[in-house]
């Protein structure tokens, strides 16, 4: 049965049929009045299109009911239908970010998935930014209008991670923790550079820990991955929160159509700054740790031969269909 709403739209649209008829009229008007009779028409021509449009707005808002979240779901009702995942699959870097995950996992780390949103202290200040870093700009940090970071680093965690697991040290045991996140970059968009992409972070703390030892957890996690041994090489580096720092690199795998003597550099990494561990409230004349930090993105265009980082963003199906477990 129709609305009131619905009856008042019907009674002004024969109105307005009604009143288009009457312009047919002005023809047999003498010249001299049909100005002021085609300007009257054209005056309640135009308020009843006004009329209908304000009618037909009001129906459109009646006739959306109101979700109410606060009422009780009754289970032996009709269930929505919704889509099926029968033809889904795990996107690519879903799939590369789970193995990644399992292999830290298989040598003893515990995982911590970082935050998407930060702040200021746990972005620069916990890892020994200076006050005065380019890095802190608006143009180099993405910020919301509330002050908040979306971290541009899975680093914002260290503070957090060396802070919740220190318990351990103090049980005598070794911190071990790599935190897998999404992270985020205020620069232009090309086929090696995106916006939003995904890193995995890699927390050490112990009394005996050496770069020796970090380089030998990298390398078997590298081989692991790739499936193969693999020579390792190292060059100096600079990162605020790590002192030494290095750029880590291994020999392109033969996967990779690699060559001998062909390195590729992977991460950075490098000796926590003692800094930091003050930061956190651990003592680093007692302890001492290791870091690193590399993206998830990168491995997987190495591992499927991609050569455009965007695609993993872009929502192309056949691309997704493609690269699909």
């Amino acid at each position: 049965m129709p609305s009131v709403v619905e009856n008042k739209i019907a009674e002004l649209k024969a109105q307005l049929k009604a009143l288009n008829q009457e312009y047919a009229k002005i023809k047999d008007i003498p010249a001299e009045e049909r100005g002021d009779f085609g300007r009257k028409l054209n005056e309640k021509k135009q308020k009843l299109n006004a009329e209908i449009a304000a009618a037909e707005a009001e129906a459109l808002e009646v006739s959306v009911e109101p979700l109410d979240i606060t009422a009780p779901c009754d289970i032996n009702g009709e269930m929505p239908k919704f889509l099926t995942a029968d033809n889904g699959s795990k996107h690519p870097l879903m799939t590369e970010l789970d193995r990644v995950i399992s292999i830290y996992q298989s040598m003893g780390f515990d995982i911590v998935e970082s935050q998407q949103l930060d702040d200021e202290y746990h972005m620069f200040d916990s890892l020994n930014f200076a006050k005065e870093h380019p890095a802190r700009d608006n143009f180099d940090t993405f910020r919301t209008e509330e002050g908040f970071i979306p971290p541009a680093h899975t680093s914002t965690m260290q503070n957090r991670i060396l802070r919740a697991y220190k318990y351990k040290l103090d049980e005598g045991k070794n911190i071990a923790v790599a935190v897998p996140g999404r992270v985020y970059r205020n620069e232009d968009q090309d086929a090696t550079h995106e916006h939003t992409f995904y890193q995995c972070e890699g927390v050490y703390v112990s009394k005996t820990c050496t770069l020796g030892n970090m380089l030998g957890i990298l390398r078997e996690f590298f081989e692991k991955y790739y499936n193969q041994k693999l020579n390792i090489r190292t060059q100096p580096g600079f990162f605020p929160f790590t002192e030494p720092s290095l750029e880590f690199m291994i020999e392109k795998p033969a996967s990779l159509v690699g060559k001998s003597g062909e390195y590729l550099e992977m991460l950075g990494c490098g000796m926590i700054h003692p800094n930091v561990l003050k930061e956190a409230g651990i003592n680093p004349d007692e302890y001492c740790g290791f870091a690193w930090g590399g993206g998830i993105d990168r491995l997987v265009m190495l591992k499927r031969k991609l050569t455009d980082v965007r695609y993993f963003e872009s929502a192309k199906l056949d691309f997704l269909k493609e690269l699909s477990c």
